[in-house]
């Protein structure tokens, strides 16, 4: 191997160790590998580029737009409203969860499944007397295990399909191709899942962790004469006190959010402030503030066109990880203003300013309309409780279901192929107003479309280079050429990959590996490609391994123990289930 392969290897363990540690967005690192590729030279433009235009990633695009005419039409709010019901016990209300949600998964994308499930669920529970902490995780591992049974059930099988056929030039896998596993695997999955999470599982009762806004808020007004009348928030020494942070003033029945220095003062103006609430006798000795006069009635309580009031979790991409709260600047960087932050499923006390930022913290937001289609793009934050957003289009949800089910009949007959199906599914998801243009570009996941794109160049290195070559000895040499040990090899080595970085990113850079080895070992390709679907979906362990875990990670109240108890054991079960129905689906002696 010459030294392009060497580089080419190097290379890819400084991407992975920077996607591990957090500190980069695995978009940014993935383009940067891109680059540094064209540059030298190991790729040319069209190799390095050749991911934009890849079938896979172009039925990902699309299959987000129909997930989110699907999602905006309320068709799964139309499916829940008849199944949750009032079930008698913990197993009963998380059948009633796992197993509708498996079906959708296999066939929508598993983010807007659950981010249209949280808070149906979390209402659900209160009104049955069940803690969240004993659904949401199920929640999210029925999303990931539906996720494996069709090809279109995660962008993962699509992206790893679409490489198949770059790399081997084959016609790749059909939508129910990876069924005869996944199914088999995913029931096996939700069955034990009924049998063993009610006890794995915390009960941690839902306590309402932002509590009432009169809490975290409190509120004080500028008098009337007073020598505050007229000078600057800034002027007036209101911007940077050590313990608050002014999140709003209301004046002559309209609200300033977000309120810049520069904003001046009126007498009678009612400022709120969020931050440590005992010290209130602190900002009333600043000469020109007096009580406030509606005591009784909290302003943030009141609904406002002006403001939003979001609960949102950070997500691991999020630049404000690391930072306290008040060097994250969030009224500069987002138009928000934090007013509480919840980790553990418990608000975190103290001096607002000082709490440090870590991923899956939910905070409590007073923002400006535009924040949460402004956050669509930015992904900082998984939202999860918006107060103001769309009504669904709820006279369409049928007709979201029927293009879903066109779509997949179109498909299975042969008359479409998966990439123009989906294009156009998310054509008439758009024409029949299931979702408007609007929300089909929001639904699009940049970074994620970036990342696999990207990805696609350094798998593509590993293979010019020999370097794939090269990995795949090393591999069929550890397991000394035995089919079945190679299998449980490639399945490890993607599942420990997806735990620290992304599921896409690991799966595309394996893939090349698997193809020279399967070439070598003279075996078919398909149940390799198929483990490594597998893998890279199956990620149960930690709250960062999979986006829907971390969604579910702040409304269920969850530890990061948690995932570890629940989780480890779940991917070493679905790992260890996972191989056995390969080898029999493919005839792979078991022995």
């Amino acid at each position: 191997m010459e030294w392009q392969g060497w580089f080419a290897l190097g290379l890819t363990a400084a991407a992975l160790l920077l996607m591990s540690v957090g500190r980069f967005a695995p978009h940014l690192v993935m383009m940067a590998v891109l680059i540094i590729l064209s540059a030298i030279g190991i790729l040319d433009a069209e190799q390095a580029l050749a991911g934009f235009s890849n079938s896979g990633l172009i039925t990902v695009v699309a299959m987000f737009v129909v997930a989110a005419g699907i999602h905006h039409s309320g068709g799964v709010d139309l499916v829940v409203n008849h199944l949750l019901g009032s079930p008698r016990s913990q197993r009963r209300a998380q059948a009633r969860i796992i197993f509708p949600v498996a079906v959708f998964s296999a066939f929508l994308n598993n983010t807007p499944v659950v981010a249209t499930m949280i808070p149906a669920v979390h209402t659900w529970s209160r009104k049955i007397g069940i803690a969240p902490s004993k659904l949401m995780i199920p929640l999210s591992y029925a999303a990931i295990l539906g996720g494996t049974v069709t090809l279109i059930g995660t962008s993962t099988n699509l992206v790893v399909n679409g490489q198949y056929q770059d790399l081997t030039g084959g016609p790749g896998f059909s939508i129910f191709s990876i069924t005869a596993v996944g199914l088999p695997v995913a029931i096996i999955g939700l069955l034990t899942m009924l049998l063993v999470m009610p006890r794995l599982l915390p009960d941690r009762k839902d306590q309402q962790k932002f509590g009432s806004m009169r809490e975290f808020t409190l509120e004080v007004a500028v008098a009337l004469d007073g020598p505050l009348v007229g000078k600057t928030v800034g002027q007036a020494g209101l911007r940077d006190l050590d313990r608050l942070y002014l999140v709003e003033i209301e004046r002559d029945g309209s609200v300033v959010t977000a309120v810049p220095s520069e904003e001046r003062l009126q007498g009678g103006d009612r400022l709120v402030f969020a931050g440590d609430t005992q010290a209130i006798s602190d900002l009333l000795r600043i000469n020109g503030i007096v009580p406030s006069v509606h005591d009784d009635e909290p302003s943030l309580s009141k609904d406002r066109a002006e403001r939003r009031l979001v609960e949102a979790a950070l997500s691991p991409q999020s630049d404000v990880l690391g930072l306290t709260i008040r060097d994250a600047r969030f009224r500069d960087r987002y138009g928000a203003v934090v007013l509480a932050v919840a980790r553990g499923g418990e608000r975190v006390s103290g001096n607002l300013g000082n709490i440090r930022l870590k991923p899956g913290d939910v905070l409590l937001l007073e923002a400006r309309p535009a924040f949460v289609s402004r956050q669509r793009y930015a992904k900082d934050f998984l939202l999860i409780n918006d107060l103001g957003t769309e009504a669904p289009r709820h006279e369409r949800a049928y007709l979201a279901w029927g293009i879903l089910l066109l779509l997949i009949a179109a498909v299975t007959a042969g008359l479409l192929s998966m990439l123009n199906a989906a294009l156009v599914g998310a054509g008439l998801m758009i024409l029949t107003g299931c979702c408007s243009v609007s929300q089909a570009q929001k639904s699009v996941d940049v970074p994620v479309i970036l990342t696999i794109a990207a990805s696609f160049a350094l798998g593509s290195a590993l293979e010019v280079t020999g370097a794939a070559s090269y990995a795949a000895t090393l591999i069929l040499s550890a397991s000394s050429g035995d089919v079945l040990l190679t299998l449980l090899l490639v399945y490890v080595a993607v599942s420990a990959l997806t735990e620290v970085v992304t599921n896409n990113a690991a799966a595309v850079l394996v893939l090349p590996i698997v193809l020279s080895m399967t070439a070598t070992l003279g075996a078919p390709a398909e149940p390799f490609v198929i483990a490594v679907m597998m893998a890279a979906s199956a990620s149960f362990s930690t709250p960062l391994g999979y986006q829907t875990n971390m969604m579910v990670f702040g409304p269920g109240g969850y530890r990061f123990s948690d995932f570890l108890r629940v989780g480890t054991p779940m991917n070493l079960f679905i790992g260890a289930v996972t191989v056995v129905v390969i080898a029999l689906v493919y005839d792979i002696p078991l022995a």
